[in-house]
């Protein structure tokens, strides 16, 4: 019988943390950047902009995590955690983006009953099909990541096979980077953000089994990697925008996000951990579903009635309270339904959430 992952409260606290940082990423910069709203903060833009940088903290926090979740399941366990954990939020958030953006939006973005039932399976992005929120192009990198997780739940799942496959990966990204395998690739490789997945997987490896020469050289390596890669999207995020972000301040976030997770490898942070936290954590995977289109809508709509600093203070307000409502009376109702549904059998116990905004 599978003993339940031990739960690192302080992991959640740090997910509701990035994901705040992408919403104000969003609310502060992108949306007015990107001619989504009149609603400007131009001074706030200079430190709001690095906001998306949330997202590389998520993935970095997936490797960790999911693989302690799956850590001793069976390839159907490990697929039933992830259904049960991400399909009821985001179908509910699916229905209310495309209620809002229909009977609010102004042609502010464009929907089709085709898209929206393309996305509901989540795999909208393999026939090249518009995601109906922005922030939803995650989840497919996410997706991605979950599948190299159920092969190795497939073939069991030990610390030299991990490690080998995690060299074996880093290798891969390599190798894609340098043109030296075709684009198509990239598509498993995931060359971009692979470096904070890889990491990830290795501080867990870290957590569980103590430090080793080949964990102490391989998060460095990702750490370069991602720093490098970091810089060269920053260039293209600038360009997209027509900003300009600091080397210096890019490195800095990323080389803190390494840091702070290994930290959590360390059990530094164990002084840090509430079970109040729990919150914090299921509240984020909601809130990044809602916000983007949704906020950016109420932006457009309410620019002209309320003060700019009160409405960014009350729409993040309105929007953790309807990811409350969603993990209130969607996810907690649902899963242990859904669950035995899937597994045919009482329910397993409740794997540690992950979940992933978007730049």
């Amino acid at each position: 019988m599978r003993v339940k992952a031990e739960r690192l409260y302080e992991i959640d606290g740090l997910r509701l943390l990035a994901a705040l940082f992408v919403v104000l990423y969003h609310y502060v910069f992108s949306g007015w950047a990107g001619d989504k709203t009149t609603v400007t903060f131009v001074t706030e833009s200079a430190w709001a902009k690095y906001g998306y940088l949330g997202v590389d903290l998520f993935f970095l926090i997936s490797g960790f995590v999911v693989l302690m979740s799956a850590w001793g399941r069976t390839p159907r366990q490990f697929v039933v955690s992830r259904v049960v954990r991400l399909y009821p939020a985001y179908w509910v958030g699916i229905a209310i983006t495309a209620v809002v953006t229909v009977t609010l939006g102004q042609g502010m973005f464009k929907l089709t009953l085709p898209q929206v039932l393309a996305n509901l399976t989540m795999f909208q992005s393999v026939p090249d099909i518009k995601d109906v929120d922005v922030v939803y192009w995650t989840l497919w990198a996410e997706m991605r990541f979950y599948l190299l997780i159920l092969a190795f739940t497939f073939v069991g799942m030990t610390k030299g096979r991990i490690m080998a496959a995690l060299w074996a990966w880093l290798g891969l990204t390599f190798l894609v980077q340098f043109g030296l395998l075709p684009g198509i690739a990239d598509l498993i490789v995931q060359s971009e953000f692979s470096h904070y997945f890889i990491a990830g997987m290795a501080l867990f490896m870290f957590y569980k089994f103590g430090l080793n020469w080949q964990i102490a050289l391989l998060v460095p390596i990702c750490l370069g990697n991602a720093v490098y890669r970091a810089i060269g999207y920053a260039e293209a995020v600038g360009g997209r925008y027509s900003v300009t972000y600091s080397p210096a301040i890019i490195t800095a976030v990323v080389v803190l996000i390494f840091l702070v997770m290994t930290f959590v490898a360390l059990r530094v942070t164990r002084p840090l951990a509430r079970p109040g936290l729990v919150t914090a954590g299921a509240l984020t995977y909601p809130l990044y579903l809602l916000h983007a289109h949704i906020g950016f809508i109420l932006l457009a709509r309410l620019q002209d009635t309320v003060n700019k600093y009160m409405l960014l203070v009350g729409l993040i307000l309105v929007m953790l309270g309807a990811a409350y409502l969603v993990h209130r009376f969607v996810e907690r109702p649902l899963a242990p339904r859904i669950k035995r549904l899937l597994s045919k059998r009482e329910p397993a116990p409740e794997p540690v959430p992950v979940g992933t905004p978007t730049r």
